[in-house]
């Protein structure tokens, strides 16, 4: 596309050098720049893009979009703009021609359950004939090929480049979960979302938002955005769920286990295999049963169901679909081993979904819980001492690896409940394994599908269930 054609009609703008010539592609990463790109160098959340121009014209870039000219540039076409930010979404959308009003949209928010929602709607739609990518934490999924995930919503340049390889793939639907930082940040312009769905709100990225009202507020802004012909998907039993929808245009779908709904979970039955509860819609009475274990997996099952549903998809077939379902990686995933007691793995790096994942695991226990956790230095440090407490309470035996921020954590912990302190991941695990007992169940938390420790600035590799499988093999 010629550069004067991308920029037309666009205002505030001032271009310094030649307009005729010819963008190949647009990026905001200098790694990621090729022979006759487009450079926007923007100012994100801790770093400056402006740092990196001279990488990018190096890399081939023939075009910058600034906020501040430099004389000294020879042969460089400088688009000048106050605000990079703001002309990013649009620059993309117009340069891959809008592909997302091809592809039937649906966007997943909330703290916890974005990323096993996202791939049992995908499942549910593959098997019923509606070809779906999925980008999200674990992996973006746009052709016949995967990716591993670098950000949970990727930046809007490669979204709207990702929707363009599915549209060409011949896909039908996309399922994208929608984080507060995508949303506040306006990844998500320019897509008109068919159906936005609502899991849960608690406590997180507050190191960011500052608040839990603006974490809320960020949040809100995905469902305020949507057009009377979309869906709002929102699950009843969060208390903040009606604040989500208070200004929305959307038709509204409801789902929940505890409160009155469009579509309810009744009889719920845990076990360490499986789940089996009742479906409730239409005043219809439903069996269903999953792989996935736990009441919070129940909710999880209720909105894609509930997102099936407002598809047209025949009630014997999403069910069908559900119960074909398996599991997604390191989420309460179960570790292979040769010992009487069960291992699992979970991403739960928040209070509440640490809660909710030991909760679940004491409805199902016949013996001691051993939990293992810890909390990233470099992520919100509000969550450190809430995350000890929701351990105590829900497990019987705490072994913790937290990397500089032990203080920070045995603050939550009381006097009189047993607890390890051990710095290195790898031998608090082998120490959660040792001291396991017949009928015990060991959570190994928050990492999940994480297959690397970050130690004093450097990316090593380590997989906790890999390493579980190894400690298990050798003991």
């Amino acid at each position: 596309m010629k550069l004067k054609t991308l920029f037309k009609d666009f205002e505030d703008i001032e271009i310094k050098g030649c307009k005729d010539i010819e963008i190949s592609s647009i990026s905001n990463d200098s790694r990621y720049v090729f022979i006759n790109s487009l450079f926007i160098a923007k100012k994100g959340f801790s770093d400056d893009g402006s740092k990196y121009i001279h990488d990018a014209i190096t890399s081939g870039a023939k075009s910058i979009l600034t906020d501040i000219y430099d004389p000294f540039l020879k042969n460089i076409t400088q688009i000048i703009c106050k605000d990079p930010n703001i002309l990013e979404a649009d620059l993309a959308a117009k340069f891959y021609n809008n592909p997302s009003k091809n592809l039937y949209s649906i966007a997943i928010t909330g703290t916890n359950g974005k990323t096993t929602t996202s791939y049992l709607i995908k499942h549910i739609l593959d098997e019923n004939n509606i070809k779906t990518g999925l980008l999200g934490t674990i992996e973006y999924i746009y052709s016949d090929s995967k990716q591993t995930a670098s950000l949970t919503t990727p930046s809007s340049i490669e979204l709207q480049k990702y929707f363009k390889e599915m549209k060409n793939s011949n896909f039908k639907a996309f399922c994208l979960e929608a984080s507060s930082h995508g949303i506040d940040q306006n990844r998500l312009k320019n897509i008109d979302f068919n159906t936005a769905i609502f899991t849960n709100i608690t406590v997180d990225h507050l190191d960011y938002h500052k608040t839990f009202e603006n974490y809320k507020i960020a949040k809100k802004k995905l469902f305020d955005s949507l057009t009377e012909d979309a869906f709002s998907i929102i699950n009843l039993d969060d208390p903040n769920a009606f604040f989500m929808i208070s200004n929305t245009k959307s038709k509204i779908f409801t789902y929940a286990i505890d409160n009155k709904a469009d579509l309810k979970a009744e009889n719920i039955k845990f076990s360490i295999e499986n789940t089996m509860f009742n479906l409730i819609y239409e005043n219809q009475r439903y069996e269903v049963k999953t792989s996935l274990i736990g009441k919070f997996n129940v909710s999880n099952i209720l909105a894609s169901i509930s997102l099936a549903i407002t598809k047209n998809i025949k009630i014997e077939n999403i069910i069908n679909s559900i119960e074909s379902f398996k599991s997604v990686k390191g989420r309460l995933e179960k570790v292979n081993s040769n010992k009487p007691f069960s291992i699992f793995i979970d991403f739960s790096h928040t209070d509440d979904a640490l809660k909710n994942v030991l909760q679940t695991l004491n409805n199902i226990k016949k013996n001691k819980i051993i939990c293992v956790f810890g909390a990233g230095g470099n992520r919100d440090k509000s969550k450190r001492e809430l995350l000890a407490k929701a351990s105590e309470k829900y497990s019987d035996i705490t072994i913790e690896d937290p990397h500089l921020i032990i203080e920070d954590i045995k603050k939550g912990f009381s006097k009189d409940f047993k607890y390890y302190v051990e710095v290195d991941r790898e031998k608090a695990i082998l120490k959660a394994i040792k001291i396991a007992q017949k009928d015990d169940i060991i959570l190994i938390a928050g990492k999940g599908h994480e297959n690397y420790q970050i130690l004093k600035n450097q990316k090593i590799y380590f997989d906790d269930k890999k390493i579980a499988e190894e400690i298990c093999l050798t003991l």
